[in-house]
């Protein structure tokens, strides 16, 4: 198949699916979400962003009907059936299908959708450009919700002025981007990210980064960085499942980064060989 979309046990082409219009994603985005990136059929770091799903679904208290091992045998089966070896995959879990009600009037069943698409991993290499918004989302930024309006009017803004992505702040500190997880090396060697609590998504890329440095002694510090402290950081790095390890070279039309080139490609070596491996 060219592409595939899945729905509680049907597929087809994504172009000929279709959803209910009941089902609570559609009124509330009432549902979790993960995206992963295949090569030679095989998934990356399935069992880890699973996890996430799953400690969410708990969180929301959504059911899911299938055992996290069942939902890896399904998402890894419907990766065989698209034609292209590189594939971006996301599936999501809504609360379930009813009459709009804001409280579900029932315990509900939740619904799996999965979208499977050909896509290559992003470019690692060329440094992006960015610009700060002040973070609007309400307090669940932990759980990977399908409510993404603010990001969506953030990656718009970006877009307009001529950026890959929006670093998202509050009260003059740094907490992630639209898309994905920031953080900074310093002078003295040393990384830190935003600490992982209600205010970030701790995205599974942000957590192989942080590997690595332990791996390699870069002392790490999870804990708050203001945006002048990113702005004379020796580089700024973005995490996420599509690009692994990408720096920033501009934030606000100022040149930022580009003083530990060693180290950063140290570590963008070793997390995308770690995929290599991982998908050989």
């Amino acid at each position: 198949m060219e592409n595939l979309g899945y729905y509680n046990g049907r597929y087809d082409r994504i172009e000929r699916m279709t959803v209910p219009m009941n089902d609570r994603a559609c009124y509330f985005g009432d549902g979790i979400f993960e995206v992963i990136y295949t090569r030679h059929h095989k998934p990356y770091a399935l069992e880890e962003h699973m996890d996430r799903l799953y400690a969410g679904a708990e969180e929301l208290g959504i059911r899911i009907g299938k055992t996290k091992q069942e939902f890896c045998e399904l998402i890894a089966s419907l990766i065989q059936k698209v034609d292209a070896d590189e594939q971006l995959v996301y599936w999501q879990v809504s609360r379930g299908t009813e009459l709009r009600s804001h409280a579900p009037r029932s315990v509900l069943d939740a619904n799996i959708w999965v979208t499977i698409r050909p896509m290559k991993l992003r470019d690692c290499y060329t440094p992006m450009k960015t610009i700060t918004v002040e973070d609007t989302r309400f307090l669940h930024c932990n759980m990977k919700t399908l409510n993404l309006l603010p990001t969506v009017l953030a990656s718009i803004q970006a877009t307009e002025a001529g950026s890959d992505e929006a670093i998202f702040h509050r009260n003059g500190y740094v907490t992630e981007c639209a898309h994905s997880n920031i953080s900074i090396l310093q002078a003295d060697g040393s990384l830190k990210t935003a600490p992982a609590d209600r205010q970030i998504l701790a995205g599974v890329a942000r957590a192989h980064l942080l590997a690595k440095c332990r791996l390699f002694g870069i002392p790490v510090l999870e804990e708050p960085f203001t945006l002048a402290e990113m702005k004379d950081a020796a580089e700024v790095i973005v995490t996420a499942s599509g690009s692994l390890c990408r720096p920033v070279c501009e934030i606000d039309g100022k040149a930022v980064g580009g003083h530990a080139p060693e180290l950063l490609e140290k570590l963008r070596s070793a997390l995308i060989r770690d995929f290599m491996e991982k998908t050989e």
